[in-house]
């Protein structure tokens, strides 16, 4: 895609934001460790199919440290928005509807939507608030930013979320008047902060601080994953769990393949992760199980090892009767 690239280098960003002119730049400050990144990534690229005229660029913070440093990136993902070369805005988090609605605010006045001084067919305002409330499956609509609340409801209410580990996203009203009067209509609630979840309106700070004195807040609102449960998880996803690069189809390391090659002539069913796909995973299982390297192999929850224990598995004839749980 043309307007969404990567920079590598201080002087290609430099580049990047000479050649975008008068027109919106959008520069994702991102870590290829951090799923937040590459969710927040595919966002960009949505946008960019939508915004024609805007560029977008993702730079990775620790490999161009001179960039973060001159715009104080603290934390990723991170976005800065420019025109004219000049940094004009920014938004710190994986907030995907609050993104959203900055490129769209911040095309419009560039003229960016359409080409120079053409307007955008303007959404229907309560499609936009329907589209905003469901856009993550608890939505708080709050002042100001989680990292940055600029209320003293606001900063309550992400409190609560964060002490009862609540996985949300956020909108911040201050940055549009239409949603932050229109909402208020459109749900019949007259203050903020607002809570929705599955597109249904909770309520504010009381009824969140109700749902957490009488234990139902986790029942009611989505809890963040922990890497720890999400590794659990993926472990025991089958009886027999091989972590590689690739998958069964097509492996796409030479370890890999060779214990591939092991697993398919012991006739036991298995299914397989590809680590290159999932960063988290595949740093965090690496700690998990003390173990540095793949492929690693899982019976029933437990590490058998990598390539060379698979190995003398078969060598020794137990190969089978281990990928069976029998000892």
């Amino acid at each position: 895609m043309a307007n969404f690239v990567e920079a590598t280098s201080s002087q290609q960003f430099e580049d990047l934001l000479s050649k975008a002119g008068k027109f919106l730049t959008v520069v994702h400050f991102q870590a290829a460790w951090a799923p937040q990144c590459s969710q927040m990534n595919d966002v960009m690229g949505e946008l960019a199919k939508e915004n024609k005229h805007a560029m977008f660029v993702k730079l990775e913070a620790e490999a161009v440290p001179e960039v973060s440093e001159k715009y104080e990136i603290a934390s990723v993902p991170t976005f800065l928005f420019f025109k004219g070369g000049q940094k004009i805005d920014r938004l710190d988090g994986a907030h995907a509807p609050e993104l959203t609605n900055k490129v769209q605010r911040l095309s419009v006045s560039s003229g960016g939507l359409g080409g120079p001084g053409a307007e955008p067919p303007k959404e229907d305002l309560n499609e936009r608030l329907k589209r905003l409330i469901n856009a993550a499956p608890c939505m708080l609509f709050m002042k100001g930013s989680p990292q940055e609340p600029r209320c003293g409801f606001s900063r309550q209410i992400v409190a609560l979320f964060k002490d009862h580990a609540i996985q949300f996203s956020s909108f911040d009203i201050l940055s549009d008047e239409e949603v932050r009067g229109g909402l208020k209509t459109f749900s019949n609630w007259p203050t903020y902060p607002q809570v929705y979840v599955n597109g249904e309106l909770v309520g504010g700070l009381d009824i969140v601080k109700e749902l957490a004195e009488s234990g139902e807040l986790e029942n009611t609102c989505p809890k963040a994953v922990t890497l720890e449960h999400r590794l659990k998880s993926t472990i025991n996803r089958s009886p027999v769990m091989l972590f590689m690069k690739g998958n069964k189809e097509q492996a796409k390391c030479g370890f890999s393949r060779q214990i591939l090659e092991i697993m398919n002539s012991a006739g036991v069913e298995y299914s397989t992760f590809d680590i290159l796909e999932d960063e988290e995973v595949r740093q965090g299982l690496k700690t998990y199980s003390n173990w540095p390297t793949y492929p690693q192999l899982y019976v029933k929850g437990e590490l058998i090892g990598g390539l060379d224990i698979v190995k003398e598995l078969k060598e020794s004839g137990d190969l089978s009767s281990v990928l069976r749980g029998e000892c």
